[in-house]
């Protein structure tokens, strides 16, 4: 059976270590993974699924955010993986967002950021690290929980920023144990699930493996013209 191609984007600085792990987490899930980014070919006609990875803050201007002097800024990634959010909802195409891929899931569906996180949630853990140190909850009732489960997760962080208002469609599918958000989901199809932590780090981890199992799943129900969260849904149950 062949694999389902599943887009990955990444960015000009860090995309060259990343993609790897990635790609490694894709595979053990199913898929085979293909890399995207600004300057490089990106056509939604040939791959399957998407993948909107980690990497710099997203522009503020995007959400009407105030103006940053510090944050490293990417508006050609901006640019690009925003339009890509949009059409893969417009067209059907399952997608996964990975830390700053989760909020630009939010914003492309009009959704704002928190801009100093840890400032707001001062009950949360603060780290920065690839290793698992945050305890988050997984919401029930949600699709995130039919495939990770409900127990809580450790979980890395590297992030400041975090989702704030909720963007159309979707809802929290998870939380740090301070109340700050750390998974969104769309609620329709298509499959659509963001977490703000790394799981392409956390690959020993069969929870974390199953999210990119979910996206792959949802591929191949996306070329067989089946409906994707049913799927996925059945699948998690299954293992």
């Amino acid at each position: 059976m062949s694999r389902p191609v599943i887009a990955v984007t990444t960015s000009r600085r860090s995309g060259w270590r990343i993609f790897p792990l990635v790609a490694l987490n894709v595979w053990i899930g199913g898929g085979r993974a293909v890399r995207w980014g600004a300057g490089r070919p990106s056509d939604l006609d040939t791959v399957s699924g998407v993948i909107v990875g980690g990497g710099d803050d997203i522009a503020p201007d995007l959400y009407g955010g105030a103006p940053v002097t510090k944050a490293r800024l990417d508006p050609d990634r901006d640019a690009l993986e925003r339009q890509i959010v949009e059409a893969c909802l417009s067209r059907g195409i399952p997608l996964l967002g990975i830390c700053r891929g989760s909020q630009m899931l939010n914003v492309a569906l009009g959704g704002t950021l928190d801009q100093d996180a840890y400032a707001t949630f001062t009950r949360s853990k603060k780290v920065y690290t690839i290793l698992p140190k945050k305890d988050v909850r997984v919401e029930s009732n949600t699709r995130l929980q039919e495939i990770t489960g409900t127990a809580p997760m450790k979980v890395n962080a590297l992030h400041s920023q975090a989702v704030d208002r909720l963007g159309q469609g979707l809802r929290v599918a998870a939380r740090d144990t301070g109340g700050m958000i750390q998974g969104v989901e769309r609620i329709a199809d298509p499959f659509a699930l963001g977490v703000q932590w790394h799981p392409e780090h956390l690959f020993y981890a069969h929870r974390q493996r199953a999210i990119f199992r979910a996206l792959v799943t949802a591929a191949k129900a996306r070329d067989d013209g089946r409906a994707q969260n049913p799927d996925v849904s059945a699948d998690a149950a299954y293992s």
